[in-house]
């Protein structure tokens, strides 16, 4: 990932709440923000079309909301806030509309063998096929520690839980998918 290395996040929240500077900054939040936020997503979604959907509708909320951001928690934190919830939103509405249950995650690996962005190979696809089996708290959480490599404070701000309790869920998602892997040997 090529980083911004002049991007300053206190310097830009100031400019965001600038009427002059507010435009500029905003499209330095999308620059610095975009691979970031789409993997988060991505990870969730599977699907990279349904992915780009969600990124946009992410920025949209956050440039419509800005004026409501404060600065209280960081800009990273508060747009993956946004992200995740735009993700698990979409999530549900895909599962309703297939008629899925709640627990069923198949539907995101058929999305995935049938993306044709998707460059994995079989290992990669067995990865997704075992974190989809994740009940969805654990499943997010291991994306954030193992692809995205958030601390787990980091991640409490964004999830409004404990540290230890990610810590926890991180663990029985390790578990879980070593039992994966091991059955399907």
């Amino acid at each position: 990932m090529i980083t911004d290395k002049t991007y300053n996040e206190e310097i830009i929240t100031e400019q965001l709440h600038d009427p002059a500077r507010c435009r500029e900054a905003f499209s330095r939040v999308i620059a610095h923000y975009t691979e970031s936020l789409y993997w988060q997503i991505r990870r969730m979604v599977i699907d990279h079309d349904d992915t780009n959907d969600l990124l946009q509708n992410t920025f949209i909320k956050a440039w419509t909301n800005i004026d409501n951001f404060r600065g209280e928690a960081k800009l990273s934190t508060w747009l993956h806030k946004i992200a995740i919830n735009e993700a698990i939103t979409f999530i549900n509405k895909e599962k309703a509309k297939n008629n899925v249950s709640i627990d069923d995650e198949s539907f995101l690996i058929d999305n995935l063998q049938a993306d044709e962005w998707f460059d994995g190979d079989e290992v990669k696809l067995q990865l997704q096929k075992a974190i989809n089996q994740l009940p969805e708290k654990q499943r997010l959480v291991f994306n954030m520690r193992y692809f995205d490599e958030m601390k787990y404070e980091d991640m409490s701000e964004i999830l409004g839980t404990t540290a230890g309790a990610l810590k926890a869920s991180y663990h029985h998602a390790i578990k879980k998918i070593e039992q994966f892997f091991s059955s399907n040997d």
